[in-house]
């Protein structure tokens, strides 16, 4: 393995840090930008049509370089290379991940263990063409003839969140004969009770995106989708199944069995975590609305992301040096949490993304040895579109007593329909919207040295200090969305090997599916699976009593 058999804590280059960090004050930032008028060009980097700038980061060039001899000192190289290779960096299910496979051009073979897995990868592809190109000419009737134009994607997790963000925000790529697209996820039931009074059972097709077959929460919406649509069509629902609802899984044989055809399911692989397989079957939501063309220029944009990753001096980096600045303000200056702030409307389910990709993949507290980490590892990630938040919680941001690190992400092309003409004032508003990009960053950064005017009135005080990283895009596309996301993707694994823990299993969130099963036993009446807490068993009580 890449691992490395010490804890973060005792390299050295970790305790320079520690004392570079305790000689920084808290006006270092404001400084700095002040007096600094050269730090743009030293700490921003370009990849394609893709910018980062860190220069609103407290970092000066002993520290980048001190975190870049980190990064080398933990291994890193060693383990981009196992990354890429097949080696099972999943140690504790000894799994590879090899979600850049996905996104692996067809004519570049990829074997592991002697299978190729970029055959299977683009017999699945080749085979989700032919299931969208069917949907789009309207040439798969459901079970009563009507032909399916309306499509539910069920699933949870990153069966959910990434393919909800995608085609958000790549809502005015769709082609003109896409499926209208909805997406359901919370095992209560209410999101279906919501939509399917406002859907036509006749015309409907279910995704349903489930990498174990399984999960109980997709499952359950799936059983009343089924439901819904024998009560609608008046067929059975074995009929039902046969025609309106594609299956994506690793279990093949659990779909056969739950009544999805052969024909219609579309298989995922167990060395594809769930918050990494937009990019798989998983994404037929995305390839439904934007077309396969446009879903392939979004997996050539990752793909060049992971060239930039694996090829790319760790200075010139932009995983790396992303990776390195979160570690900068969480491991060194005890920043806890982290906003993301897209200055577009079309990005407004990213932070929710973010969120389980981050917090699922480096939640974690033991090393990949077993042992106590004895270090912060993955910051709380939150966030709203940015417009929106200024008018909420960036008060706290602003003039509150934490410390956040701040990201905030824009594309400087304006929105397609702003070249409408009848539209036009929405290139106005595009340009608002940068502005306040800018001006946010810079106060939230620099506080009272921003202002225009000074005041002593305290309540009028700005602090700063805050640390903000910009993320520009030159426009928002399939490539270039793709891009974005495999660079955070990166980004994780890039933290992973210096706190040395494994990104690629969710423990936790088994746990708390096992948990449950245990209880439902006790909610029909019947006794629960080992002891309960007294807290628990008076909540059943009071469940029971209602």
């Amino acid at each position: 393995m890449y691992r490395l058999k010490t804890t973060p804590k005792s390299l050295p280059e970790w305790r320079k840090l520690a004392r570079l960090a305790a000689a920084q004050n808290d006006r270092y930032l404001a400084d700095e930008l002040v007096r600094d008028r050269g730090r743009f060009a030293r700490f921003s980097h370009r990849f394609e049509h893709l910018l980062l700038d860190l220069s609103k980061q407290p970092l000066n060039v002993k520290i980048e370089q001190t975190l870049l001899a980190l990064a080398q000192a933990s291994g890193l190289k060693g383990g981009i290379e196992k990354l890429f290779s097949g080696a099972a960096v999943n140690g504790s299910e000894q799994r590879a991940a090899l979600h850049s496979a996905l996104r692996t051009p067809a004519k570049q073979a990829l074997r592991v263990d002697g299978v190729d897995l970029n055959a299977q990868v683009h017999r699945s592809l080749n085979k989700m063409a032919r299931m969208v190109k069917r949907l789009h000419g309207r040439q798969w009737p459901g079970c009563t003839g009507a032909p399916l134009d309306t499509l539910v994607n069920i699933g949870v997790g990153g069966s959910d969140l990434g393919p909800q963000m995608a085609c958000h925000a790549l809502a005015e790529f769709a082609v003109g004969s896409a499926p209208n697209i909805h997406f359901v996820s919370c095992m209560d039931g209410s999101e279906l009770a919501r939509l399917l009074p406002q859907l036509n059972p006749h015309r409907t097709i279910f995704v349903l995106a489930s990498k174990s077959f399984t999960t109980a929460d997709t499952l359950a919406n799936a059983t009343t989708a089924r439901q819904w649509l024998a009560q609608g069509t008046g067929r059975s629902q074995q009929v039902c199944l046969k025609r309106h609802f594609i299956g994506i899984s690793c279990n093949l044989a659990a779909m056969t069995e739950w009544g999805i055809p052969v024909a219609h399911q579309l298989e995922i692989w167990d060395w594809v975590g769930g918050r990494y397989s937009l990019w798989s079957a998983i994404g037929f939501a995305i390839a439904a609305q934007i077309g396969l063309s446009g879903f392939r220029d979004m997996l050539a944009g990752a793909h060049s992301m992971d060239e930039h990753f694996r090829g790319t001096d760790f200075a010139q980096n932009l995983p790396v040096l992303l990776a390195l600045s979160d570690i900068w303000n969480s491991n060194f200056h005890n920043i806890e949490s982290r906003a993301v702030l897209p200055y577009d409307g079309r990005l407004m389910h990213l932070p929710a993304y973010l969120q389980q990709l981050e917090m699922e993949s480096n939640g974690k507290g033991v090393t990949q040895d077993g042992k106590v980490v004895g270090c912060a590892t993955a910051p709380i990630v939150w966030g709203a579109v940015g417009p929106n938040a200024q008018h909420a919680f960036y008060q706290l941001l602003h003039q509150g007593t934490r410390r956040v690190a701040c990201e905030l992400i824009a594309a400087i092309d304006r929105p397609a329909s702003a070249d409408n003409p009848a539209m036009a004032e929405l290139a106005e508003q595009h340009r608002l919207t940068l502005a306040n990009f800018l001006a946010q960053s810079r106060i939230l950064a620099m506080g009272d040295a921003a202002a225009e005017e000074a005041t002593a009135l305290p309540h009028r005080r700005y602090r700063g200090g805050q640390p903000c990283t910009s993320l520009l895009l030159d426009s928002l596309n399939p490539r270039s969305l793709g891009q974005l996301i495999a660079l955070y993707e990166h980004k994780v694994f890039v933290q992973s090997v210096i706190w040395k823990i494994n990104p690629f299993d969710q423990w936790g969130v088994e746990l708390g599916k096992r948990a449950a099963a245990g209880i439902l036993p006790a909610l029909q009446g019947e006794p629960a699976s080992g002891g309960l807490d007294s807290s628990t068993v008076g909540l059943l009580a009071a469940m029971q009593r209602k």
